[in-house]
């Protein structure tokens, strides 16, 4: 079998040496972000393909003609991307995971949140995802809950209170998946039918934390589990400090649940703030190491104190938006213009009631799609905001349905 950088007529297309990057370039690096922003990711695989320290300094934005100090570290950066040409995979285990259910989502491509970009040269090379929704409808209103792997009983009600309330009024929770706070996120949720995106420091193919494998099989049903990282790779102590970038910046806003003062969710506030998103910590007993980051953040970071949903509302909602969002999901107005939907996710809504339910099957059936077809169609109308859950299984707010 043939890695991919052994193909170059692979190679010839932007996305794929793209993705090829994806797998030689550490999350977040920024020697790579920084040529790609400048040249494009085929110049960049050429750069490090051909060890070409001068070509690559050229490539590097406002370093033309680069000093030799310059060119000694761009060499030592290039003999580290070189050295891992052979983490490349062959090309029919690319199409063995996209057939396994993992789909690759680049920057321009329609499923790409452009909030993202706010990360600069830092942003992710490419995104993996596992699941039914569309990822940057999903994140157009949604928050990042985050907090304390050794969540307290008080941490884990609060969390799920929290999340849960948000949930029901539309808003999409993000997390890391992990034990603790951002497991009682997710799976609060869940259970009032809401959208909840996992964004994982593993590959998804690891899936990281190992004990929440049907956890984020649950979440993939309608949500989505999210990874910048190959899908065969394993955590690393770092990758959880990293993929916390993401988490912020995929958000409106984090809130900061339970956190000791040595906390990663800290980690995940820190750059929530350089992002310029809404910071917000809920307050714990004065006695609880475990929420003392919580109150650090409160008193020195000037992050607004948070009790409940509403709260959390007023500083992620737009203008204007703070009346509908309490009065709940099924009274706001979609998210996403009627004219944005496409002609399948269009005729999706279209076999839907606004008075009863329908299994995803029947919807599927009716619509004239495959039932992956029609759960993802579904999971980006429900985060659009022109479908929702009943006991019945899926029917159509009362809003006006678009027509083709």
């Amino acid at each position: 079998m043939r890695a991919a950088h052994a193909d170059p007529a692979w190679l010839a297309s932007e996305r794929n040496a793209r993705v090829a990057l994806s797998f030689i370039a550490e999350p977040g690096d920024a020697f790579i972000g920084a040529m790609l922003g400048s040249a494009g990711a085929i110049e960049t695989f050429r750069a490090v393909l051909a060890d070409d320290a001068a070509l690559a300094g050229d490539l590097l934005p406002g370093r033309p003609g680069s000093s030799r100090n310059d060119q000694a570290t761009t060499d030592r950066q290039l003999a580290r991307l070189r050295s891992r040409l052979d983490y490349l995979p062959t090309l029919a285990r690319i199409d063995l995971w996209e057939r396994n259910g993992f789909r690759l989502v680049c920057p321009g491509e329609p499923e790409w949140p452009t909030q993202l970009d706010d990360l600069r040269e830092t942003s992710p090379v490419v995104l993996w995802l596992r699941g039914a929704a569309d990822l940057r409808f999903a994140c157009l209103r949604s928050v990042a809950v985050v907090g304390s792997r050794a969540a307290s009983a008080y941490g884990s009600v609060v969390a799920s209170e929290l999340a849960g309330d948000l949930a029901a009024r539309g808003i999409t929770i993000i997390s890391g998946g992990a034990y603790g706070i951002d497991a009682c996120a997710h799976r609060a949720a869940l259970t009032v039918g809401g959208s909840t995106v996992a964004v994982l420091a593993s590959g998804l193919e690891v899936g990281y934390p190992l004990g929440h494998t049907d956890l984020f099989a649950t979440i993939a049903q309608t949500g989505l589990v999210v990874s910048e990282s190959p899908p065969q790779k394993a955590p690393t102590r770092p990758g959880f400090l990293v993929r916390n970038r993401v988490i912020a910046a995929l958000s409106r806003g984090a809130v900061i649940v339970e956190a000791a003062l040595r906390s990663g969710a800290l980690n995940t506030a820190r750059h929530a703030r350089e992002l310029n998103r809404p910071v917000m910590a809920v307050p714990g007993p004065v006695t609880s190491a475990q929420s003392a980051g919580c109150h650090e953040l409160i008193r020195d970071w000037a992050a607004v104190c948070v009790t409940q949903a509403a709260d959390v509302m007023e500083l992620i909602s737009p203008l204007g938006d703070e009346c509908t969002a309490a009065a709940g999901a099924a009274d706001r107005d979609p998210a996403v213009p009627a004219e944005r939907l496409d002609p399948v996710t269009v005729s999706v809504l279209q076999t839907m009631s606004t008075r009863t339910g329908r299994g995803p099957a029947t919807i599927a059936t009716l619509a004239g799609v495959d039932l992956d077809t029609a759960m993802r169609c579904l999971g980006l109308l429900a985060a659009a905001g022109y479908a929702e859950r009943c006991d019945q299984g899926w029917r159509a707010r009362r809003t006006t349905q678009p027509t083709r």
